[in-house]
């Protein structure tokens, strides 16, 4: 069935919801400003922990609501509810009544392009039984327990969600989608002696939950996270100082959707508090860094067939070979900058008005192989997986984490790292690429990005690069 179908099954004949006295209610809501919409979301979502040999915890979780918005210049109104009927809308309407432009024409038309499906409409939640779910669990311990001896602790964790949202335009357009998410994480914690250190992997995207349970792709979750643990083991502190950095492929692309991808987001940019700012056309980075944000890929976790406030994503070419050419914008920030959005209006749940946010976003490949790019490193750091890092937007500034790193001497890849922070300025950062790798790799389906109080699921990506004079904060003496 058809996404549109479905959500409209969902949504007004379940629900009981009359078509045709909504579409007034939003209408006469909306009289009077620039733009808005209703929103309307179905959600389940389960998520199952084992934690040493025991199920920890399992959850499942129903809800249902809507949003509606109205819009008037820098200005909007929201209301919210978790009660899908004419009578509670109505209500709401009241409350968004009372944002207006002032003027008598019409509200801002809908989008021309055509959306098309990018993954499954199928509910993972319902395909595999509970008893299959939790026998992965335990069959995840059993196998990295038997394969190292030194595991102290094992964690893994299955989640899936099933949404469905349908928004009804101020212009009578209606549109709707369908997206399941599935995600395993697996951890563990080796320990030798008096040191324990931990590994961890997670794979998952908009797919059905048979994908992530065949025993090639879990085993090699497991793998993974024990050769984290491992390495980790035998690390030492790490070195500080201004050096060469070699980011790996895939995940550390985290860095780059931090310390860049915020600050081309529409908003910061409309009201100048980015340091990419009015910087249109101008070179923000070193020839050949050309990075996109598309929301376009089949299957993606940060895919979405259309944003929050249903406009179709699309692949946003944001710098090109170093030259800022576009910023990520959802509709009200688009009109008030004069430019198209781009289908990047996105929203947690109903209960949150829709922002401007990335989809997926990497860098793409340059024409470097990447054992040319270790061995031009005579002394430097080779970053492959990242934790956790900070990034402030209008100035740039941030610091990273490196979960696993190494040292590089002579261009060769030597003793594995600890503590080894990343600190720079996106900006200037960017124009500290040097090399960039042939080997494009997006993450493996497990990134969350925060922002103004609201999560939303998100892909990262980028080559193999060579970033010159970086400063590493690090522990050795």
């Amino acid at each position: 069935m058809p996404h549109s179908a479905m959500a409209h099954e969902l949504f007004f004949d379940r629900a009981g919801l009359d078509e045709a006295a909504i579409r007034r209610a939003v209408a006469e809501s909306l009289v009077g400003a620039d733009d808005g919409e209703l929103f309307l979301e179905y959600r389940q979502s389960e998520t199952v922990v084992l934690d040493d040999r025991q199920i920890k915890s399992a959850s499942f979780d129903t809800a249902q609501g809507f949003g509606l918005r109205a819009v008037a210049g820098e200005a909007h109104g929201y209301a919210h509810g978790t009660e899908l009927t004419e009578a509670a809308i109505r209500r709401a309407a009241e409350t968004v009544r009372a944002v207006r432009s002032g003027h008598s024409g019409k509200a801002a038309q809908g989008p021309h392009r055509v959306a098309r499906p990018l993954y499954t409409s199928l509910n993972p939640l319902a395909q595999v039984p509970f008893e299959d779910k939790v026998k992965l669990l335990e069959e995840i311990d059993a196998y990295a327990r038997a394969k190292d001896s030194r595991a102290r602790q094992v964690s893994a964790s299955l989640s899936g969600s099933w949404q469905a949202v349908c928004i009804l335009r101020a212009d009578g357009a209606l549109a709707a989608d369908i997206r399941p998410m599935v995600r395993l994480n697996v951890s563990v914690v080796l320990g030798e002696g008096d040191r324990m250190e931990t590994g961890g992997h997670g794979i998952g995207g908009r797919i059905a939950y048979g994908a992530l349970m065949g025993l090639a792709d879990w085993r090699h979750c497991v793998d993974e996270a024990l050769r984290q643990a491992d390495i980790n083991l035998g690390s030492i502190p790490a070195p500080a100082g201004e050096m060469p950095v070699v980011l790996g492929p895939g995940w550390p692309g985290v860095m780059l959707h931090e310390a860049v991808g915020h600050g081309l987001e529409g908003d910061f940019n409309r009201k100048s508090t980015s340091a990419f700012s009015g910087k249109i056309g101008q070179r923000v980075a070193s020839p050949g860094v050309t990075v996109v944000d598309d929301g376009t890929i089949p299957d993606r976790r940060g895919s979405i067939s259309i944003d929050d406030e249903g406009t179709p994503s699309a692949r946003n070419v944001l710098i090109e070979d170093g030259i800022l050419v576009g910023y990520l914008q959802d509709r009200m920030n688009a009109r008030l900058m004069g430019v198209a959005p781009t289908g990047n209006g996105r929203r947690q749940s109903y209960a949150h008005a829709p922002i401007p946010r990335m989809t997926n976003t990497f860098m793409l490949a340059g024409d470097k192989d990447p054992a040319e790019i270790i061995a031009s490193v005579s002394k430097g750091i080779y970053a492959v997986n990242f934790g956790g890092g900070q990034v402030d937007i209008t100035s740039g500034k941030f610091v990273f984490s490196a979960s696993e790193a190494y040292l590089i001497e002579n261009g060769k890849v030597g003793q594995a790292v600890k503590g080894a922070t990343l600190i720079g300025n996106g900006p200037d950062a960017l124009t500290r690429v040097s090399m960039i790798g042939t080997d494009l790799l997006l993450d493996p389906g497990i990134g969350t990005c925060g922002k103004d109080g609201q999560g939303v699921p998100v892909g990262v990506g980028q080559p193999t690069l060579r970033m010159d004079g970086l400063t590493v904060g690090g522990t050795a003496v």
